[in-house]
């Protein structure tokens, strides 16, 4: 099984944050499974949460979802707690693609009966609500915690111990604050936070499960691409994530090129 692991920082692959953040996809993994991780390279990858900067971070990413589908991979996962392009890219490809914000949403909803938020930076905060709101979630949530972090903020603590110390104990005071309004479930809603609580075996607090988005969504790949193989489907292809046809498909991929919605007639 191949997996497509599309982050949105610029080069991940061959960053601080990369070399963890590979050591984490590669504990997830079942014997078999090989995991492709790829960043953006054509925009700066520095800030997703601004709308600006993720306009021009997702043309790269819906074009690599059509990538990784024509070179044979089994699912794309975008590794990014925005879940930008996850529309527009399970209607451009057949292989199913899942993303880090519903997978973990829908996680936790398994996990617990509610869940909470612990996200990177205020500023961050209103973009992950949209996604609770988009995935019919919201009376699921308790509350959100934002920490006083920056991207920079964050880089620094990829390589000084000390200050990812103290980033995993402002999110640990986030999560007890969450826990003490009854929340049950806690979701670390960034990337950088993610691999810190990994890198240090963190996956509950005071029997609060922590959902550690990376590892739930390679698993949760997995699944998906063994569902395709035993049904032979997975993304609804009906309404919401269809493709043009006929007489508009061919003037489409005359303006766009010829491999824009692969399998499409």
């Amino acid at each position: 099984m191949k997996l497509w692991y599309q982050s949105l920082a610029r080069q991940t692959e061959s960053t601080p944050y990369g070399e963890i953040l590979r050591k984490v996809i590669k504990s997830a993994c079942d014997p078999g499974t090989t995991v492709h991780m790829q960043g953006v390279s054509e925009s700066a990858g520095i800030g997703i949460h601004y709308r600006f900067l993720e306009y021009h971070d997702s043309r790269e990413v819906i074009y690599n979802a059509i990538k990784a589908e024509k070179e044979g991979y089994d699912a794309f996962l975008i590794g990014n707690i925005s879940d930008a392009c996850i529309r527009e890219a399970r209607e451009m490809v057949n292989i199913p693609v899942l993303g880090l914000s519903e997978t973990s949403l829908h996680m936790a909803c398994i996990m617990g009966a509610n869940f909470a938020l612990v996200t990177i930076s205020e500023k961050w905060t209103p973009r992950l609500l949209e996604n609770v709101h988009r995935y019919g979630l919201e009376r699921r949530l308790v509350g959100v915690e934002a920490l006083n972090t920056s991207p920079l903020d964050l880089k620094k603590a990829m390589v000084d111990n000390k200050h990812r110390e103290y980033i995993v104990a402002e999110f640990t005071a986030a999560a007890k604050r969450l826990q003490a309004k009854g929340a049950e479930v806690i979701i670390p809603a960034g990337g950088d936070i993610i691999v810190f609580l990994a890198d240090s075996g963190m996956y509950e607090i005071e029997r609060s499960p922590i959902v550690n988005g990376i590892v739930e969504l390679i698993k949760m790949g997995e699944m998906a691409v063994k569902l395709r193989a035993l049904t032979g489907r997975f993304t609804s292809k009906r309404l919401g994530y269809s493709t043009p046809t006929g007489d508009f498909l061919e003037r489409v991929r005359k303006f766009y090129g010829p491999d824009v919605y692969p399998g499409a007639k």
